[in-house]
């Protein structure tokens, strides 16, 4: 689309592939640029803060709480090379056209860029929902200025994130761990996990039986003539299901009116039943309709992505992101359901392509999101262009990824405007009578689908595996009232009750939306977030919360509720919603939520107990750090209280002495009693009594083996991080390989005490000792190294075969490779085998191009094949990593000038000089590391906001 004549205009978007694409759809009057995502931002760390602010006490912050919450905000550095660029380029042009993304963010950023480039030409914001040329082309067409009401929302967003982040975190690091983090969204999300997990640790499962019937229809006909039928009462009683069950007790719920029948009891019910005739009583049917599922919004695009491709909520936006850049589909951040005129044409031209004229409905289909303040002028995410390529067009442009979340986003979008699924559904019940008079009544239910209307298209997933497909038919034999039926088979079925599922990535995300909690381009963040900071680990598709997610929500639960009430979390995003449509204030949003000065507006709760700011000042002192840190379990047989620990080198286990209470002696925890490591990777719904138990007399606590003949000391074998280890006063040494936990004997233990032994002397006077280390068996004289042949000969290795061992040659063995741990599969992307192996820096993932570490709390044993290929999936995302650059060799030092002798005074003089110019050069040095540590961490832009969240 050539420009105007003699017009030049910078169009800036966000990424380079987005630029590339866009570049593509318009003429040789237009210079495309990307920003790289955010440009600016609060300043991460002291580093970043500018010199003239660095005395200012809210600084820190980067938040002028006291003067209408001004934000400072700073260019990153890995930014101000692309921001001199594009500084040049709008000297240069006539008009810039701002592109960014046609949400908050987008806004923020465009506002940004304006902020730090002060343009002197005229500025324009350009918005389209996708990037095909006639989007494009209507967007230059059709520009607008920067809406300051969505900038303040984004903006207001930040502030209040860093706020809490900044004030609620040092809580934890002093109460909790060190470089732990707080966030209005995520301590919400890690709740929510770890309320279920309490959940699955209160459950006690309950046994119950029915008795399953195979019955026969007499006449001949269509369908099936035999068909399954479940006992559902006896004598008029309904018999007891899994909802009848306390989940606490395993008891049935007081007042449920059902029988409870255990094995002897339907075996016994299911033999008087044999031989006996059945009656169909009831014979209920009725129409079935199933209407299409709504296009997709970012969160059930997340969570249909879960359920069917295995992908994370940070793998499906990604790949989402990838689309969109590309021009394959609409903008991937949408909570609007709506579809455009031109989307629905194009849709049902292609249902009548492929499904027929019957396929489509006499009127469009239209729909209303549920999503609380969504923003219905988007679109909902659908195939690009007026006219929908089908997936096997572009087989070959995609990459695996790519062509899966392709194929979702056409199926969906295209089953939305198909017609309804309909059938028939049917309810039978049937009655058998015992010889002693006893009435069993059995029912059952079937579905036959005459027309699958959009099913033909598209199904959705379940979070429960075990739940029928909505497309699965059950057929029944024709049946009427009072017709005799044969039962040919009665069998009693045991079941138990089951725990709460775990969240998964996609209830979770499902969860927060029903909450009102975040918003679409929060999801995927706040998944990774509460990973990356040891909240919660994944094992398959399921969340679990770690002991120290316990320790941090018990926190938060009984100093600041209101901090992590799911209401009040809401709350907040509406308000951030009424700023964005300009009827609220930012200044008094925030001012209500540091200071607690509402101004008629505001959270009241938070009003009364003063703000944050008060909050987490005046409380600190209420909180007990050891009281935090100790989760209760129960007590054992002997009714010792057991708790688990949250500790600096992790959780553990820990069992008052019995009448001794534990008293607090550091951050470990202090108390007498017994203590045992947990094994890293088990949940903490699976420290059951039994396996307490185990943990404690298997070898995993601490056990005194005796005590040392010389110093008198006990001698304990413990279980450390790296293995069991023994101890005696100051002296530790780790097992042998050779040796077993449980067989350890005094005197074995007192041997490994004596590493490193000393072996003797060399004629020079040098020492020389026997140890073992992390790579075996060695001698050692200063800073020579010589591996020994066995763990044995550390203890009869003689000096003159350590010399003659240490006169050799250092030569270098090359090992055999070792083994794979463990073989998972072929990769679902790529379909090259993966393979889990033992590395110097722990177990990680490969497929022989790729390597990925095992996240912390990741086993090889529990690592999944989907959770594999994923990690690798987003290895290769990031690309490799940054070769670091050689460092210059320093110049030849100059030859010295013979100074003369110098006095006394003067030698002071110059040592003083010295001493200053020294402490100078290392403070420098400090600061520039600062300020590279910084800088190296600052890797691909995220999206303000979502790493505080």
């Amino acid at each position: 689309m050539p420009s105007n004549t003699g017009t030049t205009r910078l169009v800036i978007v966000e990424s380079p592939a987005k630029a590339k694409t866009i570049s593509g759809y318009l003429g040789p009057g237009y210079v495309v640029e990307a920003s790289f995502g955010h440009v600016r931002d609060l300043p991460r760390n002291a580093a970043d803060v500018p010199a003239k602010y660095k005395g200012e006490a809210w600084a820190r912050l980067g938040v002028d709480v006291d003067n209408g919450f001004h934000a400072l905000y700073v260019v990153s550095s890995d930014r101000r090379q692309q921001i001199s660029k594009l500084t040049k380029l709008a000297r240069e042009v006539d008009e810039i056209l701002l592109a960014t993304d046609e949400d908050r963010e987008g806004e923020a950023i465009a506002w940004h860029l304006v902020e730090t480039l002060k343009p002197k030409v005229p500025v324009k914001r350009m918005v389209f929902h996708e990037i095909t040329k006639p989007a494009i082309q209507a967007a230059v067409a059709n520009p607008r200025e920067i809406d300051r009401d969505l900038v303040d929302a984004q903006e207001a967003r930040r502030i209040l994130d860093r706020l809490y982040g900044y004030e609620v975190s040092p809580v934890l690091w002093k109460k909790v761990m060190p470089k732990l983090s707080a966030g209005r969204v995520q301590s919400v999300a890690t709740r929510i996990v770890v309320e279920r997990e309490r959940q699955r640790m209160a459950f006690r499962t309950a046994e119950y039986w029915d008795i399953l019937a195979t019955l026969a229809a007499e006449q001949p006909g269509e369908g099936p003539r035999t068909f399954n039928a479940t006992l559902v009462a006896l004598n008029g009683d309904r018999i007891a299901t899994g909802k009848d069950f306390e989940p606490t007790t395993g008891r049935v719920r007081p007042g449920a009116g059902v029988v409870h029948l255990d094995e002897g009891g339907a075996q016994g019910l299911a033999a008087r039943l044999a031989d006996r005739p059945f009656t169909v009583t009831r014979v209920e049917e009725k129409p079935y309709r199933r209407r299409p599922y709504a296009p997709f919004i970012t969160s059930t695009l997340q969570q249909e992505s879960a359920r069917k491709l295995r992908f994370s909520s940070q793998q499906t936006m990604r790949t989402a992101q990838r689309l969109y850049e590309n021009g394959y589909i609409t903008y991937m951040r949408t909570d609007s359901v709506n579809l455009s005129e031109t989307a629905i044409a194009a849709a049902r031209r292609q249902i009548v392509e492929l499904y027929g004229e019957r396929s489509v409905p006499p009127e469009p289909r239209r729909y209303t999101g549920k999503v609380k303040n969504a923003q219905e002028a988007h679109e909902a995410i659908r195939p690009a262009g007026d006219t929908f390529r089908t997936p096997g067009e572009l087989r070959n442009e995609l990459s695996v990824e790519e062509y899966k979340l392709y194929e979702l986003i056409w199926r969906r979008t295209i089953a939305s405007q198909m017609t309804d699924a309909v059938g028939s559904s049917v309810s039978v019940r049937i009655r058998a009578v015992t010889a002693a008079g006893e009435e069993a009544d059995f029912g059952a239910t079937g579905k036959t689908i005459t027309d699958p209307g959009f099913l033909r298209a598209y199904v959705e997933s379940s979070d429960d595996e075990n739940a029928e497909a909505e497309d699965a038919e059950r057929r029944l034999p024709h049946l009427v009232k009072d017709q005799p039926l044969t039962g040919e088979q009665l069998a009693a079925q045991g079941h138990h009750t089951q725990p709460p599922a775990r969240y998964t990535e996609a209830s979770l995300v499902k969860a927060l939306e029903e909450l009102g909690i975040g918003r679409p381009s929060t999801y995927a963040s706040i998944m990774q977030t509460i990973q990356d900071r040891g909240y919660v680990a994944k094992r398959g598709q399921a969340m679990i919360p770690s002991f120290l997610a316990f320790a941090v929500v018990g926190l938060m639960e009984r100093h600041y509720p209101r901090l992590i009430d799911y209401g009040f979390t809401a709350s907040m995003e509406n308000e951030l919603d009424e700023i964005a449509g300009g009827d609220h204030a930012a200044v008094d949003f925030l001012t209500a939520f540091y200071f607690g000065i509402t101004n008629g507006a505001g959270d009241q709760d938070i009003a009364r107990s003063g703000g944050l700011k008060k909050l987490v000042t005046e409380n600190l002192s209420e909180i007990d750090a050891r009281s935090v840190n100790s989760i209760p379990l129960f007590s054992d047989d002997e009714g010792r209280p057991v708790v688990v620990r949250v500790g600096r080198y992790g959780p553990y286990l820990q069992r008052e002495l019995p009448g001794e209470a534990a008293a607090a002696d550091g951050e470990e925890g202090g108390g007498q009693g017994d203590r045992a490591p947990i094994p890293e990777g088990l949940a903490p719904d699976e420290l059951t009594p039994e396996k307490v138990h185990e943990l404690f007399l298997g070898g995993g606590g601490e056990r005194k083996l005796g005590e040392d003949p010389a110093t008198g000391e006990p001698i304990l074998l413990k279980s450390g991080r790296f293995g069991p280890y023994v101890a005696s006063g100051e002296r530790k040494s780790s097992l042998l390989r050779s040796q077993s936990p449980d067989a350890l004997t005094l005197d074995e233990a007192l041997r490994l005490l004596s590493l490193p032994r000393l072996v003797g002397t060399d004629p020079e006077g040098n020492e020389v000792f026997a140890n073992n280390g992390r790579y075996g068996p060695y001698v050692k004289r200063g800073e020579e190294f010589r591996s020994l042949e066995s763990e044995e000969k550390m203890f009869t290795v003689t000096l003159d075969e350590a010399l003659a061992l240490l006169a050799a040659p250092k030569t270098r063995q090359r090992r055999a490779p070792a083994p794979p741990l463990r073989e998972l599969g072929a990769d679902p992307l790529t379909e090259k085998p993966l393979v889990i192996k033992d590395g110097r820096f722990g177990p990680y993932v490969t497929d022989g191009e790729t390597n990925a570490s095992l996240r912390r709390g990741q086993t090889p044993e529990a690592l999944s094949l989907e959770q594999a290929s994923e990690m690798l999936a987003e290895k290769r995302a990031k690309g490799p990593a940054p070769r670091k650059k050689a460092a210059k060799k320093a110049a030849p030092a100059k030859k010295a000038t013979p100074a003369k002798k110098a006095t006394p005074a003067k030698k002071a003089t110059k040592k003083a000089a010295a001493t200053k110019k020294t402490a100078a050069a290392t403070k420098s040095a400090k600061k520039t590391a600062t300020v590279n540590s910084t800088a190296a961490k600052q890797a691909k832009p995220k999206r303000a906001g979502s790493a505080a969240e």
